[in-house]
């Protein structure tokens, strides 16, 4: 059997029930991290920790930084020590979704399937540069002076963000469609 998706290692017949029990994980993380970034929204830091994701330089990331003070770097690590769950969880529930939603298309649009395919690997890369970005962050957080870890976590936010996003739409996108064409059959 040739291999499509980076999920061929979950066998077909519970790829649905995977795809659940980890939406239901990523939900229950989304949350958390939700939680625990809310006294990260500071006047550097209007975004919380996506205006630290995005800095892009070491002086804006070490002022956000700075102003979180010391209760907020400790939510600071311990969003960003969550943040490699939610990163599996996300990679795996987006890019399942691609696939389910891919095989399900496949004997109507080669093109969509072709795409589901490629979102569902895009997603697989995203939850790789959402390791490295955090990493990098990591290491500004703990007090690092070299220049580059803020412009590799935004390097990495960037293209990450668009792949998540992309694999999202294709999901809904997708999911309406079959159930305008499942409505008119």
């Amino acid at each position: 059997m040739k291999k499509n998706s980076p999920f061929d290692w979950i066998a077909v017949s519970v790829q649905k029930r995977v795809f659940f029990l980890v939406l239901g994980l990523t939900l229950m993380v989304g949350v958390s991290l939700l939680a625990l970034g809310s006294p990260l929204k500071t006047s550097a830091a209007p975004s919380g920790i996506l205006s630290y994701e995005f800095a892009g330089t070491l002086d804006l990331a070490r002022e956000i930084v700075d102003s979180w003070g010391t209760k907020g770097r400790v939510f600071a690590g311990l969003n960003l020590g969550l943040d490699y769950l939610f990163l599996v969880s996300y990679t795996i529930c987006i890019g399942l979704g691609c696939v389910l939603l891919a095989r399900s298309v496949a004997g109507r649009s080669r093109f969509l399937h072709s795409i589901g395919m490629i979102l569902a690997w895009g997603q697989v890369g995203a939850g790789l540069l959402d390791a490295l970005e955090n990493y990098a962050l990591i290491r500004v957080l703990l007090g690092s002076a070299r220049d580059y870890w803020p412009v590799v976590a935004r390097w990495c936010a960037i293209p990450k963000f668009l792949l998540v996003a992309l694999g999202l739409i294709f999901i809904l996108l997708t999911a309406v469609l079959g159930v305008t064409n499942s409505r008119n059959a």
